[in-house]
Order: structure tokens, then sequence, then C-alpha cells
């Protein structure tokens, strides 16, 4: 867990410079909550502290919704959104490794249902840190002031929102006018995706996770892209798909929960697969423009059918063979 965290530096790192302080703060202040609602839970449950606490489990959970989290969303929904987690995805299915679902997902999943406004409307306009973003102690105000409208000034539309919304009556040279896209692909988010990936594939070169989830979601996203959305005026690009949103955080550190996703290497890839198909349906064709929470959260539901048809092999033993009892295969 710890190399978990370290491994999501770079993309903290990227999302303040290009996005200013509301995600360190969001992360900070998640973690303390996570930790807090994490200790007293297992107070109630009579459980020892210190030695469930150590993991770190809880201090990833905070981690990933305050990076997945709008920059300018208030103190109090990004705390409902942690203690949902914490209470109800984890600790009361029985703690670490009983969990059926992604903890972080079910919290976020929870508010963006619950509070629309406050999830949709308070994400920062991206700038330079030293250039636009207003200051720490700004930023700190308007998180702790609670008001769920939009921070004039300071917000605008994700680039997937603004893509699927605008489509439909512009063409795709004049919706990339927008000042969310820049000069790239989407200005920011593409370092800030860029980041997630390096950061993911440190897990992967040490072995902390597997490639199998990662890969086969990318590939399943590119490939519904390249199939359905290849008239940009019509669908999002591959390219905005790929590095916009939540995709890389989504693909090297939320899928890959070890507790809620399939365990085989087979199972991995129909898992990580299936959610990359879900996330380009919803974002083409449902109406969230960012869909990883809940493609996520709906191949949870899967994850016993996935694993019960694709146990790994008992160690020891070689593959059945077929063909003819009693015929010798050439």
């Amino acid at each position: 867990m710890l190399w978990v965290i370290l491994a999501t530096v770079p993309g903290l790192l990227a999302q303040t410079i290009f996005f200013g302080w509301g995600n360190l703060i969001n992360v900070v202040w998640c973690i303390v909550i996570a930790l807090a609602a994490e200790a007293a839970m297992l107070s109630i449950r009579k459980k020892p502290l210190a030695f469930f606490l150590k993991d770190n489990t809880a201090a990833v959970t905070g981690l990933l919704l305050g990076l997945s989290l709008p920059q300018f969303v208030p103190l109090w929904v990004s705390a409902i959104a942690v203690i949902a987690a914490i209470v109800m995805a984890k600790q009361l299915y029985g703690g670490l490794g009983s969990n059926t679902f992604n903890p972080a997902m079910v919290g976020y999943a929870l508010v963006l249902i619950s509070f629309p406004v406050a999830m949709t409307t308070n994400w920062a306009q991206p700038g330079l840190l030293w250039e636009s973003a207003p200051g720490f102690g700004e930023t700190l105000n308007l998180l702790a002031s609670g008001q769920q409208t939009v921070v004039d000034g300071y917000t605008m539309a994700t680039p997937l929102d603004e893509y699927k919304h605008k489509i439909a009556t512009h063409t795709a040279a004049e919706v990339l006018e927008h000042p969310t896209f820049g000069e790239g692909i989407a200005r920011g988010w593409e370092w800030v995706n860029a980041a997630f990936l390096l950061g993911g594939l440190v897990l992967i070169g040490l072995k902390i996770i597997t490639w199998h989830i990662p890969v086969s979601m990318l590939a399943a996203i590119a490939v519904m892209s390249l199939a359905f959305g290849s008239n940009p005026d019509q669908y999002a690009p591959v390219t905005l798909h790929m590095l916009a949103g939540g995709t890389m955080l989504g693909a090297f550190f939320i899928a890959t929960d070890p507790v809620s996703a399939a365990t085989s290497h087979q199972g991995k890839l129909i898992y990580g697969a299936a959610i990359g198909v879900l996330i380009y349906v919803i974002r083409s064709w449902g109406n969230y423009p960012d869909a990883v929470a809940f493609s996520v959260l709906l191949m949870n539901f899967a994850v016993p059918f996935i694993d019960h048809y694709t146990p790994p092999r008992t160690y020891g033993h070689h593959k059945a063979r077929r063909g003819v009892p009693g015929k010798t295969q050439g």
C-alpha cells in the first residue's frame, strides 16, 4: 500500500501544477477522514486499532477519493464520500478482504448521485499553478465554505463533458476551440493521465499489480472508440478517451483493487476488458461524461461469476488433454 501511495505522487503533482491546490487539499482531508472513520468502526467492532490502521488500506481509499473528486468540491461532500467508502463499503462487509465492491468507487458514486451539482460543476479550469489558479489559502477557504454551487471564475467543465454535450450541435473543430482543450488533447489532463500511467508502470515493474487489468481495460476503450467513434464530429476521439478524465487513474489504481477485482490472469483480462467497454458505452450514450466508478462497480458484481469460470490452474497440474479417450494425440 505504501508503494501504491508513492506511485500516485506524479499524478498528484501534475494535478496540482495544472489545476491548483484543490486535489492536494482533498487528498489530505480525505485521508484524515478515512483514518478517523476506520478507527471509529474498529473501536465499535472491538478490533485492535494499530494493527489494522498500519496496513494503509484506509489511507489508500482516502487518497483515491481525493484524487478523483473535483478540485473545488465542498469538504463536507468529500467527507460523506469517504465515510460511505469506509463504513458502508468496507467495514460493514467485515473489513479488509471481505468487501465485495471497491470502497472508493462506492463513495464516489454515492456523492455523484446524491450531489450532482457539486460533483459536476466544481472542476478547476486548467492553468499553471503559478499563473491562474487561486492560492492555497483561498482554495482552502472555498472548499471549507460549504457552498455547493460553481466557483465563478475558477471552474470549467471537464473535456469529456464539454465534448459530450457540445458535439451534437457543433463540429469537432468548433468544440476543440474551447479553452479546456488548449493546444493539446485536453489541456492539463493529458499530463495528469501520463503521470498516472508512469506511476502505474512502476507498480507493474515492482510486481505489485499485474498488467492484465490495465492493458485489457485500455485496449477495450481503444477498440470501442476506433470501432464506433471514428467520426470525431459524432463521438469523442480515442485520444480524448485515453488522456482525459480518470482513465489512467482508473486503469492502474482503481480497477486493480486486489479485493474486489478478478483473481486469475484470464479473469483479469475479462474483467478489465468489460470495464473498458462499459466506460466507453456510458461515456458515449449514458448520462455521465466519465464512467470509471460505475463501470468498476458494475463489474464488481460480476467478479464471483468470472472467478467461478476462470479458476487458476492448480499448482503441479497440467492442462487436461483433449481428444478421444484412449487415443494418442499427435
